[in-house]
Parts: C-alpha cells; sequence; structure tokens
C-alpha cells in the first residue's frame, strides 16, 4: 500500500522568552493510502502540535514530513495553503460552518478557494451532501439543522475536494452518544469507501473505530499498534 505522510524525525519548539518548550521529541510515523488511524494521548502529549503539522496548519522545526509524495516540511504559508486546500479534509469538533449559508454553500466552499466553475462546485457539493445522507437539507442553514446534521455537513466539506486524507479532530466532542455514534458509523463507511482518515480524539471508544492507534506521551511516540478492529479487518483482506 502506498504511504501517504510520512514523518520523520519531528521536533516543534517553542520558544517564550527564555523558556524553551519541545511540543515535539522526534516523531516517527507512516500511514498509508487508505489506513484508518487513531492520534492519541493526554493533555500535553503533543497530539494537537502533531495534527496541525501533518494537516499542514504549522511547519516543524526540524525533521521532514511528505504528504502523498510531497515534500512539506520547509514550504511556505502560500505553500502550505495550497497544499492543505487540495490534499486535506478538515473535520473539527466545532464544526466551524458558516451561520448565514446553507449546507450547500459551506460545503462548495473549498472548491471556491480551489478556482472551480459553479457549475462543477454545485454537482461536487451535492454528490458529498449525498454521501453523508444530507441530500434533503442542502438549502438548510446551520441553525435549522441537529448538531449530528452540522457535523455531516462538515464531513461533506471535507469530501468534497476528494483529499488525500480526511483530518477529524475530537469529531463527536460536541455531540450526545447516539449522535456520536452515527457519526462514527459514518467514517467507518467512509473508510471502507477508500478513504484514509486519521482520528484525534482523548477518547478510547472513539478510537476503537480505527484500525491502528498512534499514542503520544510528552512529544514522542509511547506507542504505535492495530487495534482489535484492525486486526480483524487485516485477517478478512488477503495480502496481494
Amino acid at each position: 500500500m502506498a504511504e501517504i505522510i510520512k514523518t520523520r524525525d519531528i521536533v516543534k519548539l517553542y520558544v517564550m522568552g527564555v523558556e524553551e518548550l519541545y511540543a515535539l521529541k522526534g516523531i516517527t510515523v507512516t500511514i498509508h493510502k487508505n489506513e484508518y488511524v487513531a492520534i492519541m494521548g493526554p493533555s500535553g502529549s503533543g497530539k494537537s502540535t502533531y495534527m496541525n503539522i501533518i494537516g499542514c496548519l504549522d511547519t516543524p522545526t526540524s525533521g521532514y514530513y511528505e504528504l502523498n509524495g510531497q515534500n512539506v516540511s520547509e514550504m511556505d504559508d502560500n505553500e502550505l495553503a495550497t497544499v492543505r486546500n487540495k490534499e486535506i479534509g478538515f473535520v473539527f469538533q466545532t464544526f466551524n460552518l458558516l451561520p448565514r449559508s446553507n449546507a450547500l454553500h459551506n460545503v462548495e466552499l473549498p472548491l471556491i478557494y480551489a478556482g472551480m466553475s459553479k457549475s462543477a462546485r454545485m454537482e461536487q457539493a451535492e454528490e458529498a451532501l449525498f454521501k453523508v445522507g444530507l441530500q434533503d437539507r442542502m438549502f438548510h442553514k446551520p441553525n435549522e439543522l441537529s448538531g449530528g446534521q452540522r457535523q455531516r455537513v462538515a464531513i461533506a466539506r471535507a469530501l468534497v475536494n476528494k483529499p488525500s486524507i480526511i483530518l477529524a479532530d475530537e469529531p463527536t466532542g460536541n455531540l450526545d452518544s447516539k449522535t456520536g455514534d452515527e457519526i462514527m458509523e459514518l467514517f467507518d463507511n467512509l473508510h471502507a469507501q477508500g478513504n484514509t482518515i486519521i482520528l484525534v480524539t482523548h477518547e478510547d471508544f472513539i478510537a476503537d473505530h480505527a484500525h491502528r492507534t498512534v499514542r503520544l506521551r510528552d512529544g514522542l511516540v509511547e506507542s504505535d499498534k492495530p487495534t482489535e478492529k484492525g486486526l480483524k479487518y487485516n485477517k478478512a483482506v488477503p495480502a496481494i
């Protein structure tokens, strides 16, 4: 399986006056196409910093990061923004939807930034909303949708550019348990359709949906191993 994320010896140092804080102390992780990975760790473990780096929201102090064959370790902000819009679909805990825009317009936003024509945008945005089961809510604004429906709109927006990876940060954090289960079932289905999914979470029951768990502690990889679900999946899928 092709490597889609390759991080080698990733270090992130924050300098605050005379104080130096190492958020990451040398992270080496490889993620392959169509993997379903949970990044876990307690507060202060470095998981949010690592997420920002693999999401091209930040750059490492040192180390090497390759995303889908591109060295993004030393890109400037404009180059990172281009890669981010093309390669990564973000799903946030707080949904991050425009309150005055309907679901269709919220989903098409990444395609506007990509310079796509209006007709092509509408077609892809509608397709993404169909994938998350919201074809009958396209013209509803966020305040006319439930929390679970808002998160589905956010997931459709993450899918619309057909990104290399879907990066979800605590995607059920603002949802009740039943709705959270429905959203995780949606992620399971998206993975089954061939999407590469990376979850950032501190919840074990959320991470259990993934096929592999990478645990960080104090800026280092504490463990990297398959989940029970991942072991069953690997047994069911014959090696090529």
